[in-house]
């Protein structure tokens, strides 16, 4: 298969990108505040008032979902691993898309 110039640069800098990444971290992070269970609370008549932030990080481990709670700390080191792993997906999905797209063009498609 031979790919035309444009595929070409496109490979390059998706391999260019793929080789700058560092760890990744699947999953997604929500962080939340909300009431505790403690019906006298003042955080149940006041959303103001709810506790938290709770920063907690989700994800599939086994066919299971896995939750940890983080705190600020851990967030702001795992940030970075969380964005690498976006930015590997979407690399992943554009590195499908070109080689649909090569293969689509492959002339023996027309041979008969």
């Amino acid at each position: 298969m031979e790919l035309t110039p444009d595929q070409a640069k496109t490979l390059a800098r998706i391999k260019a990108e793929l080789d700058g990444l560092g760890l990744c971290l699947p999953g997604s992070v929500v962080v939340r505040t909300g009431p505790c269970g403690k019906q006298a609370c003042r955080c149940h008549a006041d959303p103001s008032a709810h506790h938290g932030p709770f920063r907690s990080w989700t994800r599939s481990v086994s066919a299971k979902t896995v939750t940890r709670l983080l705190r600020q700390d851990q967030l702001d080191d795992y940030q970075p691993l969380f964005d690498n792993h976006k930015k590997l997906r979407r690399l992943v999905k554009e590195l499908e898309a070109l080689s649909l797209d090569v293969v689509d063009h492959d002339p023996r498609w027309k041979q008969r």
